[in-house]
């Protein structure tokens, strides 16, 4: 059956045609995010939900999303978007974080110029009939100072064209190399050093704890003064209160915003002084800008619900196209091995501490370990998945360890997961053969070579004859047909173990009936997710 997706803001058509094309089916409805009650009405049919702005993803429309899968944002904001209330549901959020990169580059560096030569009061003074050609005195933007503040993909964008321009560049930004400082032509510095020197402040961080008011009242009296700031970034940057303050004294001699801390922006302290240019939220207002989004948020999320590709999601690691089809196998074995240690745990878990080694560590390790995660969560809670799983251990405490190592065996490669109680630990090992299908290969420290089924029943007990025929002539009494039978031993005549791959689950009355030998230490009938 198709995927279905639901777009319910305005997106290009081109993007439309794209999840048609792909195979995915698609209902587009630009103006149903604007109508709360009727998107709570069907949004639980589909598998993925494209939007813009106009819709609001609040919790209780996820609690309504009861197929739900992917969220995808045409665009780099995802404040309409309720992500952790996503992510314990088990919904991926993805943006578009380089669609409208070059786009909001460029209004920045228009915002620049606006504000260098006054030209919005100028054209307004023009169309009025004035001819004030006295009035305003503009600066210029060579060999000026500009201070980049986040030299991410649209601050290094925006440095590149000021290079064009002939300005010195100083970036502020803490997770900025030297390295790569040099490759894109700007002197790193810290953030009081960049405001005592630029001529021009632009923003370009995004709106956290850390980087909200990061232009407070305090740091704008620590900038040179006649300083020029431009933010195209988020709202909430700058202190408003504090920029008028400073715009009225003259220690900053104009601002150029795109963005303000409440939006839309219907009045605001900063509305109608001379030296302010503003303008309504335009950074990603370009035809090529609004197409590229789309048309990306479109490809990322039917490779996601087609293939199991993730890009750029808010809430889970990306996996590329090329990792989903060498890891699939992968990610389902670290599924089966956390499944198996889940449903054989009766106590709370203290720890899962997973092992990578040979060509398995060589993968994207972030996103195993969900797959892991989730296989041990869905023991208490099958609707757990890669993206709900992580976040619901870490609130039960759950302390996640993860190891590398060369190859170190037979195999290539081989995953080994542990979980830790209160009481003991639990290990399973697996790989996965030329055939593309995952094994169980160790459990308990014995040696094994398992198929995984969907319905599998494990049993330990002392090496000792008569387990093989006890376990066939249950089985064969109760209907069960055994696929698959596996056995492992420590030693002759200590801890030994069975694997069954069984074509049915066993009923409650034949674990008693095999308890009832005094043969087995532990009867436990599995299920595994083997779609």
């Amino acid at each position: 059956m198709a995927p279905k997706v639901l777009v319910s803001d305005k997106l290009s058509e081109t993007a439309v045609q794209i999840f048609r094309d792909r195979g995915v089916e698609v209902d587009y409805m630009p103006d149903l995010g604007k109508d709360k009650d009727k998107l709570l009405e069907v949004i639980g049919q589909y598998d993925g939900l494209a939007i813009r702005s106009a819709t609001k993803v609040t919790e209780k429309v996820l609690e309504a999303a009861t197929n739900l899968k992917v969220v995808g944002r045409a665009g780099i904001g995802v404040d309409n978007v309720d992500i952790p209330a996503a992510s314990k549901k088990g919904v991926i959020v993805m943006n578009t974080p380089f669609g409208n990169s070059v786009t909001t580059a460029e209004h920045a560096i228009a915002m620049m110029f606006a504000v260098a030569r006054q030209l919005p009061e100028a054209s307004a003074s023009t169309h009025a009939g004035k001819w004030e050609k006295n009035r305003f005195m503009g600066v210029e933007v060579f060999n000026k100072t500009l201070g980049v503040i986040g030299a991410g993909n649209i601050g290094s964008i925006v440095i590149d064209r000021a290079h064009g321009l002939k300005m010195k560049v100083l970036a502020y930004d803490p997770f900025l190399s030297e390295e790569r400082a040099k490759q894109i032509g700007a002197h790193k510095v810290e953030l009081d050093e960049l405001l005592a020197k630029s001529d021009f402040i632009t923003l370009h961080v995004p709106l956290t704890d850390k980087t909200k008011n990061i232009l407070s009242r305090e740091a704008l009296a620590k900038t040179k003064k006649g300083v020029r700031i431009i933010n195209c970034a988020r709202g909430g940057l700058i202190d408003e209160e504090a920029l008028v303050e400073a715009l009225k004294s003259g220690q900053v001699a104009g601002a150029a915003l795109d963005v303000f801390a409440v939006e839309p922006a219907m009045e605001s302290p900063l509305f109608n002084l001379p030296n302010v240019v503003a303008t309504p939220h335009l950074g990603a207002s370009t035809t090529e800008a609004q197409e590229n989004v789309a048309i990306q948020v479109a490809e990322q999320m039917a490779d996601y619900l087609l293939t199991g590709a993730v890009q750029n999601a808010l809430n889970m690691p990306s996996v590329t196209a090329e990792e989903a089809a060498v890891m699939g196998p992968w990610l389902k074995l670290a599924g089966h091995l956390g499944a198996f240690v889940g449903q054989m745990t009766d106590e709370p878990i203290k720890a899962i501490n997973i092992l990578y080694d040979g060509v398995a560590a060589l993968m994207n390790l972030e996103a195993l370990n969900c797959s892991a995660i989730a296989g041990v969560m869905r023991a208490t809670n099958p609707d757990m998945n890669m993206v709900s799983a992580p976040i619901a251990a870490k609130e039960r405490g759950i302390k996640v360890a993860t190891t590398s190592q060369g190859k170190s065996g037979v195999f290539d490669g081989y995953i080994k997961l542990t979980v830790v109680t209160g009481e003991r630990e639990r290990s399973i090992a697996g790989t996965v053969f030329s055939d593309g299908k995952p094994r169980f290969i160790q459990i308990k420290g014995i040696n094994i070579d398992a198929e995984i089924g969907r319905h599998m029943l494990y049993t330990t007990n002392e090496d000792v004859p008569g387990i093989i025929g006890t376990l066939g002539m249950t089985m064969g009494e109760n209907g069960v047909n055994i696929a698959n039978f596996t056995l492992g031993r420590s030693g002759v005549g200590k801890d030994a173990i069975a694997l069954l791959y069984l074509d049915n689950a066993i009923s409650p009355e034949i674990v008693k009936k095999l308890e009832a030998t005094g043969l087995f230490s532990q009867v436990r009938p599995l299920q595994f997710d083997v779609a």
